[in-house]
């Protein structure tokens, strides 16, 4: 039973970015349910507030009954949405010289793969210092903290106005003291918010530590004012919020780090102890709310994440691990003339869905509301001027008349209204249900064994079918599920974790130390909580290390006992997540957590009598409704009414106060002794569902996500799975489903300069392979001359055959680059290599698995038996089981989809998918002119190129005769990789979200001359030609299409390394090419690779070399109306001896610029010696480095966009 509260109201509150939710636990310990809009300025001012006196019954103005008030404890957005809006407080960043720029590089990526114009998250802070002050990763002072020019900078803003700093040092997680010394002298100076990054967040990496204490300067005081205000209006109720770990914590220890999740923590917290009271351990929690639904997993423990993205920003902090999906109740529905599209944008709060009086768009609400599972009638009446209407369902049913006409006008497809809804809903279903499988079955876990337990406001609506979707068969609804997030702020703990940086390898030793660091944590953790008045006898810790094997970046959380036990947990969870352990390599305990607990609610939802036999209640209303594909009569239950026992068949709507439930057909639902509703499938799903092979514009979107989640499914496990760091933290890898015949239906967008080319290498195999493959059969390649791109890229290539073995229905692929194959350089990146041979293992249609038997012997002999043998198999092996996993990942969701279908229907929409990328490139064509550009590389080689439109046909010639012949240097591209460019450039040029498929290449005829430089012969050398000429041929097309200036147009490829087994290769980024309308950005990834860059203190925890700075080079952008971007400068000094060596390009000729603008700086690479000699470099060059030399490279900047002045 519910235990009173000593005679005093409780209030749990979750305030959202739609509704505000509260639960009241009455002085008698009965629980009550509130709702109201979060923003709705014509009558309150906050909702939290407002939902208090609502239910207190307290006319406006009245003061609280602090007396009466036991407690409040609260989930909040208000930071959240300072930091979504960029409304924060005024922030100083103070960070190591050299680094003033690195939290805005980042880790140098570009959030949206094909945006001629690159958005970059803004600035939280509003200026940064550098602070004089150096620490190596061992420890060692090489520069003392400077005071003298740390006060100046904070006084020069203090006196400015800013009360908020962030003080971020490199290796600042391990080395408190120059920190600590700063942060003095920030309180001494009168700043009112210091956020000290070894408190914030005690973990290694510069750039996610960097970025969580901004936001906790940037955020806390808007929180502390929000707090403090409803502190004052309540008096001395005590006042708890939220921590996005799952914990409360009281109102004055509530930080803005740890604040960012907290309305979605609660509802984790809420459906994980809901559940575990009606016997369910294992749940797929489903929270729909108004803007987005939140997915989480649940098997007996909260499941963190230590590192995330929010609003663009990274977040190192212990969190929830929720995955967000923008497909709520307010997401708007969109027709773009051949598909149906579900978000991701929001109508919110205000306006909201057209159903709210408020002159919205068409949302997911009002689809439900014109298939009748919303009822106006039986809905809350909380809208119109005075929050007394109801919902408005002819305004509904004009805007989804109007739409049916406007997509028959378009497609030729008709449908009624309700029948358009309907497709809507579908696809919101499919967006929710591949968020479930991020979370679920990309982790290793069968979903089928869950119970879905479903809240929010929406999420009953919906939960019939997403679980269906995902082969779920059960779904668990509280009676409180339509305010459950407030619900689990009352049952939650108050927690406080505590973490503290390890990086060591495993051993005895290191685990005594890790004893004596836990115990002190523990007592600081436990004491912290008795502050918060949780009676010690009733706080219990868990302990937690940080484990990953060596060499990898992916640790995983497991309970500390011994060291067998830690292991074998480790290898468990590895086992589980990855689908193999490695147990020839080291564990590094990363870091370790104790998190202390108490003080949660004694709850227990009571339990009734119930009917010996199941009994079915009578209606209260009948009315039609469409459900499943056809017009339905559907009772309306009351929910209020519907007593323990009661069974209900689909279809049915369940009404409450706070939510709706929708019983489909084939559903039934029970009402518990807990009086809990539980919905079960009853009826065995459609073996395959209905649709025809004719492209529908709703289904047309279903797959275009089915298949695009396919080949993102199987990076997640070549991602998880893989050896090499350049596939595992650089992300340079692509995978792809491809048809019968090897024609691209979906590539994830991964690396561009992969993007289509691994179609070629496909059909090579199916070519020379014809009749010949087996099932169970993989191959391999990585011959430029037969689709490939560079030797350290190997694709690998799985046929999926049908259950009898005959016939082939589809191919899957992936491509990696592996960290070394092989050729005269380690890494397989030679600046200097003319024969192909010097590059590494030439791999050509190699059969790696044979009927499922690895070859691994021969494969072994292959990589052996080279001109210049790989230098380490055993990584190469990973790599290749990685590929192989990831493939077979690929199949078995594709089979899964064929049974689902059939195969027609899936055959038939891979072509149609491919048709409707092909005619989005066609609409391009119609806007585009003629041109013709000619570009010159710095070795004097020019590629040119003419693209002739054909209006009438919609069609377009790309040729590039006139290019370089054949170069003796390994600047030479193959032919796949110049139509991977031709690709990325047109389908830069689309600005939709359409998939990535061989259908944009359909309308181009490309000719490419054979021996030259963009088509070689063998033996020709080919390395820089994938990672430089590739750019090149991106900017080529870019300028005969006269779009923008030239972007920094080279990858910078830097590799170091010596006989000791350092190996370390990285590319980094420049300048983007300024547009018409935009601005180019500073210091970002462009073209034909998006790889990722290592934090500056994971790299000099690796590698015995000083990253002294890594900073924008200001002003190498070139002049025009509008600027290109701005390269950087990088600066790394070795502190032992290395050959580096750099293939890049726009060192001798510089980036153009476009309509009268200026081009961009060229780059320049030279290396300071110790003795402070300059030793410059060409564009592609080694060096030998000895300690104390430093190797510096300035990127080039992006080409101007127009004359100066003009307009």
């Amino acid at each position: 039973m519910n235990t009173a509260n000593g005679g005093l109201w409780e209030f749990w509150i979750d305030r959202g970015g739609t509704f505000t939710d509260v639960v009241a636990r009455k002085p008698d310990g009965a629980l009550i349910a509130h709702k109201l809009l979060s923003e709705n300025p014509e009558r309150y001012e906050d909702a939290a507030l407002q939902a208090i006196r609502d239910m207190l019954g307290l006319a406006p103005g009245a003061p609280f009954p602090t007396k009466a008030i036991g407690a409040v404890k609260m989930g909040t957005t208000v930071a959240t949405n300072a930091l979504l809006e960029r409304k924060g407080d005024r922030t100083l960043l103070l960070i190591t010289k050299g680094f003033g720029d690195a939290l805005r590089i980042g880790y140098q990526n570009r959030p949206h793969l094909f945006a001629r114009h690159i958005v970059l998250p803004e600035l939280l802070y509003e200026r940064v210092a550098e602070v004089d002050e150096r620490y190596t990763a061992e420890g060692e002072e090489l520069v003392p903290v400077d005071l003298e020019g740390a006060r100046a900078a904070l006084e020069k803003a203090y006196n400015d106005g800013l009360r908020s700093v962030a003080i971020a040092f490199l290796h600042g997680y391990r080395y408190h003291d120059h920190e600590n010394a700063v942060a003095a002298l920030a309180r001494e100076t009168g700043f009112t918010q210091v956020s000290v990054s070894h408190e914030v967040s005690p973990l290694m990496k510069l750039v996610g530590r960097g970025d969580t204490t901004v936001v906790d300067a940037y955020v806390s005081p808007i929180l502390r004012r929000y707090v403090d205000r409803i502190a004052r209006e309540l008096g001395g109720a005590r006042l708890m919020f939220m921590q996005s770990n799952g914990g409360l914590a009281d109102a004055r220890r509530f930080q803005g780090k740890d604040s960012i999740l907290s309305g979605p923590a609660g509802g984790i917290v809420g459906a994980a102890r809901t559940a575990a009271m009606a016997g369910f351990d294992k749940i797929i929690s489903f929270d729909m709310g108004g803007t987005s639904t939140d997915v989480a997993h649940f098997d007996g423990e909260y499941e963190r994440a230590f590192e995330t993205l929010v609003a663009g920003v990274r977040m190192r902090a212990p969190m929830m691990r929720i995955h967000t999906v923008a497909a709520g109740g307010g997401s708007i529905l969109h027709f773009d003339g051949a598909r149906y599209r579900v978000g991701p944008d929001s109508a919110g709060a205000d306006p909201g869905p057209a159903c709210y009086r408020r002159g919205g768009p068409l949302t997911v609400t009002d689809a439900n509301v014109m298939v009748g599972k919303i009822q106006p009638q039986f809905f809350p009446k909380l809208f119109g001027g005075d929050g007394d209407e109801a919902l408005d369902g002819d305004v509904v049913g004009q805007k989804f008349a109007e739409l049916a006409a406007r997509i028959e006008a378009d497609t030729g497809d008709k449908r009624t209204p309700t029948q358009v809804a309907e497709g809507f809903l579908r696809i919101a279903v499919e967006n929710m249900a591949n968020a479930i499988k991020q979370i679920s079955v990309q982790r290793g876990y069968d979903v089928t064994e869950y119970t879905l337990n479903c809240f929010g406001g929406a999420g009953g609506q919906h939960a019939c079918l997403v679980a269906d979707a995902l082969g779920i068969t059960r779904v668990f609804i509280h009676p409180l599920a339509g305010v459950l997030s407030a619900y689990g702020m009352g049952l939650a703990d108050l927690r406080v974790m505590r973490e503290h940086a390890v990086e060591a390898v495993l051993s005895d030793d290191v685990l005594g130390e890790v004893a004596k660091t836990l115990d002190g944590l523990e007592t600081e953790s436990r004491a912290e909580l008795v502050r918060q008045g949780v009676e010690p006898s009733r706080i219990e810790a868990i302990r937690k290390v940080h484990l990953r094997y060596e060499g990898t970046d992916s640790p995983l959380v497991v309970d500390v006992t011994d060291r067998a036990g830690i292991v074998a947990a480790f290898e468990a969870a590895h086992a589980q997540q990855f689908g193999f352990i490695a147990p020839e390599k080291s564990h590094i305990v990363e870091a370790v957590t104790v998190e202390a607990i108490g003080g949660a609610a004694t709850m227990a939802d009571p339990v009734v009598e119930t009917a010996a036999a199941a009994t079915t209640p009578e209606a209260m209303a009948e009315v039609e409704t469409h459900m499943a594909g056809a017009a339905r009569r559907t009772a309306i239950h009351d929910r209020e009414r519907l007593k323990p026992g009661a069974r209900i068949a689909g279809p049915a709507v369940i009404i409450e106060a706070n939510a709706t439930t929708v019983v489909e057909p084939g559903w039934a639902a029970e009402v518990t002794g807990q009086n809990n509703l539980i919905l079960t499938r009853v009826e065995p799903r459609p073996g395959q569902a209905s649709v025809g092979t004719e492209a529908d514009p709703v289904m047309l979107e279903v797959f275009n996500n089915l298949f695009m989640s396919i080949a993102e499914q199987m990076g997640v496990v070549l991602q998880n799975t893989a050896y090499s760091v350049n596939i595992k933290e650089r992300l340079d890898f692509s995978c792809a489903v491809f048809n019968p015949d090897g024609e691209l239906v979906a590539n994830a967008p991964h690396i561009p300069v992969h993007l289509g080319s691994m179609s070629e290498s496909v059909k090579a195999v199916i070519r020379e392979r014809t009749g010949t493959i087996n099932p169970g059969d993989v191959f391999m390649l990585n011959t430029p001359y037969n689709g490939g791109t560079h030797l350290p890229d190997v694709t690998v290539i799985t046929p999926v055959f049908d259950a009898a073995g005959g016939d082939i229905l589809f191919h899957v692929a992936s491509r990696g680059h592996h960290a070394e194959l092989g050729g005269i350089t380690p890494g397989s990146v030679p600046p200097h290599s003319k024969h192909i041979d010097e590059e590494g293992v030439l791999i050509d249609n190699f059969h790696l698995v044979a009927g499922g038997r690895l070859l691994e012997a021969e494969t072994e002999k292959l990589f052996a038996s080279a001109p210049y043998p790989t230098r380490n198999f055993r990584h190469n092996l990973g790599d290749l089981k990685a590929q192989i996993a990831a493939n077979e990942k690929g199949a078995r969701e594709l089979r899964k989809m064929v049974d689902h279908f059939g195969l027609d229907v899936v055959h038939a929409y891979m072509g149609h998918v491919r048709d409707n990328a092909e005619e989005s490139v066609r609409r391009v064509l119609d806007v585009l002119k003629d041109g013709s550009f000619t570009y010159e590389m710095d070795s004097t080689a020019k590629i040119c190129v003419s693209i002739k439109v054909d209006k009438a046909a919609r069609e377009a010639i790309v040729d590039f005769t006139g290019t370089a012949g054949q170069q003796d240097s390994n600047f030479n591209a193959p032919s796949a990789v110049c139509m991977a460019a031709v690709l990325y450039v047109f389908r830069m040029m689309v600005d939709d979200d359409i998939p990535l498929n061989g259908g944009c290449l359909k309308p181009l005829k490309v000719i490419i001359p054979e021996g030259s430089m963009l088509n070689p012969r063998y033996p020709a050398a080919v390395v820089a030609g994938n990672v430089e000429t590739s750019q090149a041929i991106t900017d080529t097309l870019l300028g005969a299409l006269g779009l923008m200036g030239a972007c920094q147009g080279t990858m910078n490829n830097f590799t170091f390394g010596n006989d000791a087994g350092y190996q370390n290769y990285e590319t980094i980024c420049g300048g983007a090419g300024a547009g018409p309308d935009f601005d180019g950005t500073d210091a970002v990834h462009t073209n034909m690779t998006n790889t990722r860059a290592t934090d500056p203190e994971i790299l000099e925890w690796r590698f015995p070399v000083l990253i002294e700075s890594f900073s924008i080079r200001r002003g190498s952008g070139g002049a025009g109306r509008h600027r290109g971007g701005d390269g950087i400068i990088r600066r790394v000094r070795f502190r032992e001896a290395m050959t580096a060596a750099i293939v890049s390009g726009h060192r001798r000729v510089p980036p153009y610029g476009m309509a009268g603008g200026e081009p961009g700086m060229v780059g320049r690479n030279y290396v300071e010696r110790a003795d402070g000699t300059i030793e410059e470099l060409s564009w592609t060059d080694k060096a030998e480095m000895n300690p104390g030399d430093v190797f510096v490279i300035e990127t080039p900047g992006g080409g101007g966009y127009g004359k100066v002045g003009s307009c």
